[in-house]
């Protein structure tokens, strides 16, 4: 799915190729949802981004996934640091969690995170670089994970390059994102309240 099918609230959005890049290049993401008494928790993750969606693992156990199954309201948050050589940037998506326990989605997911770290490097891994995303494939295969699917609802997007070109009077309308209520309505009100023109 694209962007173009969720909701977008970004005044700096990313293009949908460069939104691509970063998600599936990213090694990491932030995983948050609610506690049954209304805390927000988030927790870093090792991440996957296939087919327009969020994958994450954990064991069955853990509070997240009776979470999951009270609220599968959740979000992630994604930063271009953990995408090497990926855009400037950060992506929050809000969305559904989905708990898998079947085989089918764990043959995929499983060489998938453990090869992670080295899909952005060019040509075959070597070895010892094999060796290591086997023994992590064989250490992430244990009865009580799970794979969480998390479907993207809402996106909001920060491409900071826009912002630097927004900032310096370079950049065009075309390139804008639509002007938020915060950015519209909320901000002016606040700098009248603060006697800031």
């Amino acid at each position: 799915m694209s962007s173009e099918e969720h909701e977008v609230v970004s005044i700096y959005p990313f293009g949908e190729q460069e939104k691509e890049e970063l998600l599936t290049k990213a090694r990491e993401c932030v995983f948050n949802w609610s506690t049954k008494d209304g805390w927000p928790v988030g927790v870093v993750h090792a991440f996957v981004w296939r087919d327009g969606r969020g994958w994450i693992t954990c064991g069955a156990h853990r509070h997240r996934v009776s979470a999951i199954r009270r609220d599968p309201r959740c979000s992630v948050v994604v930063s271009g640091v953990a995408a090497p050589g990926g855009p400037n940037g950060a992506i929050t998506f809000k969305g559904r969690a989905i708990i898998h326990d079947d085989e089918e989605t764990k043959r995929w997911f499983y060489p998938a995170l453990a090869r992670g770290p080295y899909t952005g490097m060019d040509g075959e891994l070597t070895p010892e670089q094999e060796a290591q995303a086997k023994a992590f494939e064989e250490r992430l295969d244990s009865p009580l994970r799970v794979v969480i699917e998390i479907v993207p609802e809402k996106w909001i997007m920060l491409d900071s390059d826009k912002m630097a070109k927004d900032t310096a009077g370079q950049l065009t309308e075309e390139e804008r994102g639509p002007l938020l209520e915060s950015d519209a309505k909320r901000m002016k009100a606040e700098m009248d309240k603060r006697g800031v023109s």
